[in-house]
């Protein structure tokens, strides 16, 4: 009997695939991204780079084809001119007014509904309404439901007890605008600040209790300092849409009696004098000074998230 013999087959090597690199991984995520990021460019910032560029001319819409290159005189002529310069102390009185005043109320009405009552909901949805109406709108209804000197509810209810009969718009043109615009932001700030309560330690605030602490020393040890980045959050994003504020001052006084800020400006300066050089580096700089409180705002978001995730 004669023994096979078999010889080994070798194995046939196995390829192993390929990983995709990090970087291409990377692309393939942000892809989905893509079509956002190229409609967020062309929308904001190429009209963006066109502003930039025309602040650079001496450009008048009804002379077009007497442009020319000027340099820096546009951005010059809006730092001295006496008209912008008003309009910026115009601009700083009317933001911190109302971001003081909102952030006050604000706080007020946010200790008020971290309290448990009943209809605390309900009453939650009415304080934010005002917030959620368009601000011409809102502009409006304090135009003529409520400073009208004829038929405005204020005058009505001073007409009843036998009061005067001012007309508020003329006598305090600015308080006008600000109130109108308090009554809208209140409830923006009111929920920052709310936020901020119900993140609160409970065992810090019951051992404070147990150890004999009243309501005022509690707000002001502990409640107030745990909502100092809120408050800080609050004011910069008020202030970031106030400087920008357009409607109510165009609304309410059409610009008049010394209530013109910087963005009611520069529409004068673009619209009514055609001046698109002058109005383009109005813009321009209220865009710069708007990054400047944004990026200010940016890190104190992200400090408070530091601060939650370091606490969790």
């Amino acid at each position: 009997m004669t023994a096979t013999t078999t010889t080994p087959v070798a194995a046939a090597p196995v390829r192993t695939l390929r990983q995709p690199s990090a970087r291409l991984r990377g692309w393939v995520t942000r892809a989905p991204l893509l079509p956002a990021l190229v409609f967020m460019i062309v929308v904001t910032q190429l009209p963006f780079v066109a502003t930039l560029a025309i602040s650079f001319f001496d450009w008048n819409a009804l002379y077009p084809k007497a442009r020319h290159f000027t340099g820096l005189d546009n951005y010059r002529q809006v730092l001295t001119d006496a008209d912008l310069r008003r309009s910026v102390g115009t601009t700083v009185l009317l933001t911190a007014a109302v971001v003081l005043v909102s952030l006050v109320l604000g706080l007020a009405l946010a200790l008020l509904l971290d309290r448990r009552f009943r209809g605390r909901g309900v009453v939650r949805t009415l304080l934010i309404a005002p917030f959620l109406i368009v601000p011409v709108a809102a502009a409006l209804l304090w135009k003529h439901v409520l400073y009208n000197p004829e038929y405005g509810l204020l005058n009505g209810l001073l007409h009843y007890v036998g009061g005067p009969q001012p007309d508020w718009i003329s006598n305090t043109p600015l308080l006008a605008v600000e109130a109108s615009l308090v009554w809208q932001w209140t409830p923006f700030m009111m929920l920052i600040l709310l936020a901020g309560l119900q993140s609160r330690d409970p065992e810090q605030m019951e051992a404070a209790r147990v150890d004999g602490a009243n309501d005022w020393q509690v707000f002001r040890h502990l409640t107030l300092p745990h909502l100092r980045r809120y408050l800080e959050l609050g004011a910069l994003l008020g202030s970031i849409y106030i400087v920008q504020n357009f409607d109510a001052v165009f609304t309410i006084t059409s610009g008049g009696l010394g209530t013109a800020n910087l963005p009611y400006t520069v529409y004068q300066s673009f619209y009514q004098a055609h001046e698109n050089g002058l109005a383009s580096a109005a813009g321009v700089l209220v865009v710069l000074g708007s990054l400047v409180i944004a990026t200010l705002a940016l890190r104190v978001v992200s400090s408070l998230f530091r601060e939650e995730v370091a606490r969790s």
